[in-house]
C-alpha cells in the first residue's frame, strides 16, 4: 500500500469517525419521544439551524456540480448567488409562517400542514407521495457523489460499492441513535468543511495558474466563450434561478427544519446569512475557471475538482479538500433519509399499518424506515446508474410543484382542494412529460425551461380550478384567520383554543364570522387532530 493510499484512508477514517462521535454525544441529550427524534422537540438553536439548513441546501451538486458548470458553461452558474438570496427570502416570508402553523398545529411532516389548512387527508397524502418520490433520487445522488469522492481519496483501495456502503452505514448509525439532533450537530461539522473547502480549493488552484488576472487572460485566449453567457442561455438561467431554490425549499428535510426551529427570529436573519454563505461560490468559480487553463480537456466535468487537486495540490491538502466534498454529500443525505423516515412513520405507517403507536414504537418505526430508505438508495446506485441522470434532472422540478398549494394555503383564501389537486397533477405530469419527451417543449422553454413551464401550468390550473370550485371549510378559514392575526401580532406562544375564545367575544370580527367559528371551530380542530393521529 502506497503512502498516498495510507494517507487517504486516514483522512477518510477521520471524516467518518468524527460524525459518529458527534452523533453519540447528541444521542445522550435525546428524549424517548417521536417529536424529539423527528423535530428535536421544536427546540433547535440558531447556530444549529443555520448550519443544518445551509449544509442540507448545499448538496453534492453545489460542491461538484458548481465547479463543472463554471468549467463547461462559464458564468451561467452565477445564478447561484441570486438563488441563494431567493432561498433565504422564501425561508423568511414563507418558512416563518410554516413554522408558526407547525407550532400551533403540532405538525411533524409536510402532510400535517396540508391536512390542517386544506382539510383534506387525500390531498395531504398525495403531496407526501410526491415529496417522497422526488426526494429519493436526490438521496441516491448524494450517495453516488460521496462514494465516488471516497473512492478517489483512497486511490481505489475502497471500491465504489464499499465506499457507498461505509457512507450510509455511518449515516444510519448516528441518525438512528440521535435523530434530528445528531443530524444538526454533524451538519455544523459538515458545513464548516463545505464552506472552507470550496474557498480554499479555489484560492489554491487560481494560485497555480498565476493569479486571477492571468487566469482570465488565458481563458480569453484559449476559450473566450467561457467568459460570456451563451446565446439562448437566458431561459436556463431563469429556470435555474426559480426551480432550484423552490425545489430545495419544498424538500421534506426543509419542512423538518422549519418545524424544529426554537425561535422565529432566526427566520428574519436567514436571507442575510445565506447571502453571506453564497460567497463560497467564488471558490467554485475559481476552481472551474482555473481548470479551463490547467486542463481544458477533462472529459467528465464532475471530476474537475478531484482531478485538479490530485494533480496540483500537496497530497494531504488534496485529500482533505476532497473529503470536504464528501461532507457536502453526507450533510444532504443524512437530512433526506431522516425526513423521509419521518414522513413514512407519521404519514403512512401510523395511518395504514399500525394505528395508535406508543412514542417508543414510533421512534423505532422511524429508525427502521431510515435503514430501509438508505438500502433502497444504495441498491439504486449500484444497479440503476442510468436512471440517476434522468430522474436527477426532474427531481427539483417535481419538488418545486408543491410550492403552489403551499402559497395558496398561506396567502389566498379562495384556494381549494380541487384546485390544489388539479394543479399538482398538471404540474407533476408536465415535469415527467417534458423530461421524457423534451421535443414537445415550445419556443424558448426548449432551452432548459421544462420545469419552469410545468410550474407555470400548475399555477394557472390551480387558480382557475380554485375559482370555480368550493373553497376551504369555514372552520378552517376561521382558524387560519385567527392564526394570521396572532402571527402579525407576534403572539408566538398563544394557542388556537385561546384564540377561539377571543373570537367568540366578538373582537375584530363580524357577527357572521363569530357564528361560523362557534359552530365549526372545535369540530375542525378535532378533525385535524384526528387526521394527524
Amino acid at each position: 500500500m502506497t503512502t498516498t493510499e495510507i494517507v487517504g484512508l486516514l483522512v477518510i477514517g477521520s471524516f467518518l469517525l468524527i460524525p459518529l462521535i458527534m452523533g453519540g454525544l447528541a444521542s445522550r441529550k435525546a428524549a424517548a419521544t417521536a417529536e424529539d427524534f423527528f423535530i428535536q422537540g421544536r427546540g433547535m438553536g440558531s447556530i444549529a439551524v443555520f448550519f443544518t439548513v445551509a449544509a442540507t441546501w448545499w448538496s453534492a451538486f453545489a460542491f461538484l456540480g458548481s465547479n463543472a458548470s463554471f468549467y463547461l458553461d462559464g458564468p451561467l452558474y452565477w445564478t447561484a448567488i441570486a438563488w441563494n438570496i431567493f432561498f433565504g427570502v422564501m425561508y423568511y416570508l414563507v418558512g416563518k409562517r410554516i413554522w408558526f402553523h407547525g407550532k400551533r398545529g403540532r405538525y411533524v411532516t409536510p402532510r400535517d400542514f396540508f391536512v390542517d389548512l386544506y382539510g383534506s387527508r387525500k390531498l395531504g397524502t398525495f403531496i407526501a407521495v410526491i415529496l417522497l418520490v422526488f426526494t429519493l433520487p436526490h438521496l441516491q445522488i448524494q450517495l453516488t457523489g460521496g462514494a465516488y469522492l471516497m473512492e478517489v481519496a483512497s486511490n481505489g483501495v475502497l471500491p465504489f460499492w464499499l465506499a457507498g456502503l461505509l457512507f450510509y452505514l455511518v449515516i444510519i448509525i448516528y441518525v438512528w441513535s440521535g435523530g434530528l439532533r445528531a443530524v444538526a450537530w454533524t451538519d455544523i461539522f459538515y458545513g464548516v468543511l463545505l464552506f472552507t473547502g470550496m474557498i480554499t480549493a479555489g484560492i489554491f488552484l487560481v494560485g497555480e495558474v498565476g493569479g486571477m488576472g492571468t487566469m482570465f487572460d488565458e481563458i480569453e485566449q484559449i476559450q473566450p466563450e467561457n467568459l460570456i453567457l451563451a446565446d439562448g442561455a437566458w431561459m436556463a438561467w431563469i429556470a435555474m434561478f426559480v426551480i432550484t431554490p423552490i425545489g430545495a425549499f419544498m424538500g421534506p428535510q426543509m419542512w423538518t427544519r422549519m418545524y424544529a426551529t426554537r425561535s422565529p427570529r432566526l427566520f428574519d436573519l436567514m436571507p442575510f446569512l445565506l447571502a453571506v454563505a453564497a460567497i463560497s461560490y467564488v471558490g467554485s468559480m475559481l476552481i472551474g475557471n482555473a481548470a479551463v487553463v490547467l486542463d481544458p480537456d477533462v472529459e467528465a466535468a464532475d471530476q474537475v475538482l478531484p482531478r485538479m487537486l490530485l494533480d496540483y495540490a500537496p497530497i494531504v491538502l488534496a485529500l482533505v479538500l476532497i473529503a470536504c466534498g464528501a461532507a457536502a454529500a453526507m450533510s444532504t443525505a443524512n437530512s433526506q433519509v431522516h425526513a423521509m423516515a419521518a414522513s413514512y412513520t407519521v404519514d403512512f405507517h401510523e395511518k395504514y399499518v399500525q394505528k395508535n403507536l406508543t412514542e417508543n414504537k414510533r421512534v423505532w418505526v422511524g429508525r427502521w424506515a431510515i435503514l430501509v430508505f438508505s438500502a433502497v438508495a444504495y441498491v439504486m446506485t449500484l444497479y440503476i446508474p442510468g436512471l440517476l441522470v434522468t430522474i436527477g434532472l426532474v427531481a427539483f422540478a417535481g419538488l418545486a410543484q408543491v410550492i403552489v398549494p403551499t402559497l395558496g394555503a398561506l396567502f389566498w383564501s379562495r384556494a381549494s382542494v380541487a384546485g390544489a389537486t388539479a394543479g399538482l397533477v398538471v404540474g407533476v405530469g408536465g415535469v415527467v412529460l417534458f423530461t421524457a419527451v423534451p421535443e414537445v417543449l415550445p419556443g424558448p422553454f426548449a432551452a432548459g425551461g421544462g420545469g419552469l413551464l410545468a410550474l407555470l401550468l400548475n399555477i394557472v390550473v390551480f387558480v382557475g380550478v380554485s375559482l370555480v370550485t368550493r373553497p376551504r371549510e369555514p372552520g378552517i378559514m376561521a382558524t387560519f384567520r385567527a392564526r394570521t392575526r396572532d402571527f402579525r401580532k407576534e403572539l408566538w406562544d398563544s394557542e388556537d383554543q385561546e384564540q377561539t375564545g377571543q373570537e367568540q367575544t366578538g373582537q375584530e370580527q363580524t357577527g357572521q364570522e363569530q357564528t361560523g367559528r362557534e359552530q365549526t371551530g372545535q369540530e375542525q380542530t378535532g378533525q385535524a387532530q384526528a387526521d394527524r393521529r
